[in-house]
């Protein structure tokens, strides 16, 4: 079973129906104890990140993501793998899960172009950067959807995959021991999205 983290940020439907599209058993719960049971777990988000923190805090779950990160694969998606980070520097200074090294900027202080919009939403291919099994029916320069305005940064060894967009880097896909991230929101990437689903659900 996949569990999917209910803290009140999360797209929580559309990630839900993307996974039993796939046959795969999923249950959104913010309960402690079916986190534990479950296989894997997939923490979402949306929004700003120190909103979403607090709101993480508030439910208590934090000790127990921690404590199953270290025994299973975690996936973090857009906000979601932003809190993967040591910390993020949106509207001040929030400290994130510290599960993965680096930090989480603004994306405007490294566009060459600064007639580009942000945040850096819809479509753009992700170049492999390093082979890993979460691109397992994933091809190199397939399409994915993005929604965002900050990315995480100072994160190469961690880097699985990136998207350029005004000249940077956009940091795609991260892994570290048994969690991972998508800066993209697999669950609206199409069928390219659903394969990296079924990935994870065998990693």
């Amino acid at each position: 079973m996949i569990a999917i983290v209910d803290y009140g940020v999360g797209n929580l439907f559309s990630l839900s129906s993307s996974l039993k599209a796939l046959g795969l058993e999923a249950e959104v719960t913010r309960d402690p104890e079916r986190l534990r049971a479950a296989d894997r777990i997939i923490l979402p988000g949306v929004g700003a990140f120190g909103d979403a923190r607090a709101k993480l805090d508030d439910t208590g779950l934090v000790p127990v993501l921690l404590e199953e990160a270290r025994r299973k694969p975690l996936l973090g998606i857009c906000l979601g793998m932003q809190l993967l980070f040591d910390r993020s520097f949106e509207y001040g200074e929030h400290p994130g899960l510290d599960l993965i090294p680096g930090q989480v900027v603004d994306l405007r202080g490294d566009l060459r172009d600064p007639a580009l919009k942000v945040p850096h939403m819809g479509w753009n291919s992700l170049q492999i950067v390093r082979d890993d099994p979460l691109f397992k029916y994933f091809r190199d320069g397939e399409y994915v959807y993005y929604v965002h305005s900050f990315y995480a940064k100072d994160c190469a060894a961690s880097t699985l995959g990136t998207s350029q967009y005004g000249g940077a880097a956009v940091t795609g896909a991260v892994r570290c021991g048994n969690v991972w991230g998508t800066q993209f929101h697999p669950e609206k990437s199409g069928d390219a999205g659903l394969r990296l689903l079924k990935a994870f659900a065998e990693v």
